[in-house]
């Protein structure tokens, strides 16, 4: 080189083989992570109504903005999510707790509830023009022997089942029961019935006996019955795959069913330390949220059985109900409190207009998340979730408790005939046995 020459420079036109671009990939990635849970922010709004805790939520069918929710006082409100007031509000709907609430009809142009006091009543659903505020007259009336515990409505007939103590199929234009639905030797109590969404002449129930039931109305009888090892309190068919339940049990996890093989669940889901209240599936059928005695609410991607997604308050009180938003952004949950809460469905997700780049900048943070997600630190900042002392405390014990059980069983195996047999699997525990 003679004096005066430019210094020659080497250019590397692949950034990929630059001897820093994993170090500064995994930098962004850590930093994106970080960002995510310092944006996560999930609590979008209270809203108010009842003065006691909320028993059932639902949705209306093809809209993004309206729900229902019955309370144990019995009244009954109808919510405009996007304005966050009352369309409609029944005081004294029922006389004690209204535990049932559902809309007929494929627009949902009509809704009904039912209550302990034994009733059944028919309502129009209002336009949301104005908001209406009274006792209001029920457009019909169907009296029963028994107090009901939950309610569902055909997909498409005029055609509706209540749970008491059967499992009972109304027409709406008659005032006693079509048929009666029972299993021959059951003296239980149903406490949920619901119907399959793409078959609706089958429809499913849980009972107080541990019992999981499906029913045919056509042939006007029970087809089949399992016992399960705890009772569920909840259920909910899959909007995406016909054959796929989801139970919410009194054993603090979730199960999914195939109801083609109801021997073993497909998938355990655990993380609740107390009684899981409720559950609902996302209309997308990938998620879905449940509610609990412990005072949280957990979503969970459908297949992955641990490590959901938690929201919590100081003020929330136990889960009885939740929902998700027709459009799967948000969740709905009505607690012992009595208010229904709105949530975002993924907690960093920011609200209001994105712009083409900031949502190419969000792209490109998921993407490294999920790239270097297998790193430990990127991990761990990923998982980590704050709890309340509470419930970190009752999850540390139930840990400990089901370590202690483990321990039992192995050594029961290691100095007993027991040990001559295979240990069973979780998965074949859960059922008990089928009554046909």
């Amino acid at each position: 080189m003679r004096p005066g020459d430019p210094t020659p420079t080497s250019r590397n036109l692949d950034p990929l083989a630059h001897p820093f671009a994993r170090a500064r990939e995994r930098t962004r990635a850590l930093n994106a992570a970080k960002i995510e849970r310092m944006f996560a922010k999930p609590f979008v709004a209270s809203l108010e109504g009842h003065s006691d805790a909320v028993e059932v939520l639902v949705r209306k069918p093809k809209s993004l903005t309206t729900i229902a929710s019955t309370s144990w006082n019995g009244d009954i409100v109808i919510h405009d999510l996007q304005q966050r007031t009352e369309i409609l509000t029944l005081r004294g709907a029922h006389k004690g707790k209204a535990s049932g609430l559902c809309f007929g009809g494929q627009n949902g142009d009509r809704f009904l509830s039912c209550g302990v006091d034994k009733t059944v009543k028919l309502w129009n659903t209002p336009t949301g023009l104005e908001q209406d505020t009274g006792e209001g007259i029920p457009s019909n009336v169907f009296p029963s022997k028994n107090a009901f515990n939950s309610i569902d409505h055909h997909r498409t007939d005029p055609v509706f089942a209540t749970a008491s103590n059967i499992v009972q199929i109304w027409d709406e234009s008659k005032t006693a029961p079509v048929s009666n639905l029972t299993f021959p030797t059951s003296t239980e109590t149903i406490t949920s019935v619901r119907f399959n969404l793409s078959e609706p002449s089958v429809l499913a129930s849980v009972g107080s006996d541990r019992t999981f039931t499906l029913y045919d109305i056509r042939t006007g009888k029970a087809e089949r019955r399992v016992i399960m090892q705890m009772r569920s309190n909840s259920l909910a068919w899959s909007p995406t795959f016909p054959t796929t339940i989801l139970l919410a049990s009194e054993d603090h996890n979730l199960y999914t069913f195939d109801v083609r093989n109801l021997a073993s669940p497909t998938q355990i889901y655990k993380a609740h330390v107390a009684a899981v209240m409720s559950c609902d599936w996302s209309p997308t059928g990938t998620e879905f949220v449940s509610g609990g005695w412990d005072r949280t609410i957990r979503i969970w991607k459908e297949g992955i059985g641990k490590q959901p997604e938690v929201y919590h308050t100081k003020r929330m009180q136990r889960v009885f109900s939740t929902a998700f938003t027709a459009d799967a952004r948000f969740v709905l949950s009505g607690s012992d409190d009595g208010n229904v809460r709105i949530w975002k469905a993924k907690a960093s997700d920011k609200l209001g207009v994105i712009d083409a780049r900031e949502r190419a900048a969000m792209e490109y943070r998921d993407s490294l998340k999920e790239r270097w997600k297998v790193d430990a630190e990127v991990g761990k900042v990923t998982r980590g979730r704050h709890l309340p002392k509470p419930i970190y405390k009752a999850n540390q014990l139930k840990r400990t408790m089901l370590e202690a059980k483990r321990v039992k069983e192995e050594r029961r195996r290691k100095h007993t005939r027991a040990g001559d047999t295979k240990p069973k699997p979780e998965k074949k525990t859960v059922v008990e046995r089928e009554q046909t």
